[in-house]
């Protein structure tokens, strides 16, 4: 069983890279009552970014892997973030964005290595928005990953059958 999490909710503004924000009150206490929901002895894996590992934390011990970090970019911190971020997991380029198909390669690097490691235990990834709607796209063939990215909660839990190439939403989140 693969589920992978998006973040719960962080405390955010202009004065901390988005790479490094922790996770707000709410977003502590939906992190706990995820970590009550989530299957036992399952091998918990986050990106190395704070709020993706403190929204796993509640369940166990978490390991960090750099490949499920968010795309590296440049991005202002203004209201155009969300019209950029959906553009882009819909296809468009932005100068000093990660290529999809890099972000794409890394994360499903990782998605692989992992499940050998969890050998027959769910696995559950913290990731982020963008990271796991391209790797989604690339491997489950989302039809409308710019509706999938908008419609992503904090925190989101997805099960992915790779078999099936399917992919649904847990819930509650």
């Amino acid at each position: 069983m693969l589920i992978l999490v998006r973040h719960a909710m962080p405390a955010h503004g202009p004065d901390t890279p988005a790479r490094d924000w922790l996770l707000a009150p709410e977003g502590h206490a939906a992190a706990r009552a995820l970590g009550e929901r989530l299957p036992p002895a399952a091998r918990l894996v986050a990106s190395t970014e704070p709020k993706a590992i403190a929204t796993l934390a509640p369940a166990g011990p978490v390991i960090q892997d750099p490949r499920f970090d968010e795309i590296s970019r440049v991005e202002a911190y203004d209201d155009n973030f969300r019209t950029q971020r959906r553009a882009y997991v819909e296809g468009t380029d932005h100068p000093d964005w990660e290529p999809r198909d890099e972000v794409v390669s890394r994360f499903h690097s990782g998605v692989l290595d992992h499940l050998t490691a969890a050998e027959n235990r769910p696995l559950i990834i913290a990731s982020h928005g963008m990271a796991i709607t391209l790797w989604l796209t690339a491997t489950v063939s989302l039809r409308t990953p710019g509706i999938f990215w908008a419609d992503l909660r904090f925190p989101d839990t997805h099960a992915v059958d790779l078999t099936a190439r399917t992919v649904t939403r847990l819930d509650p989140p």
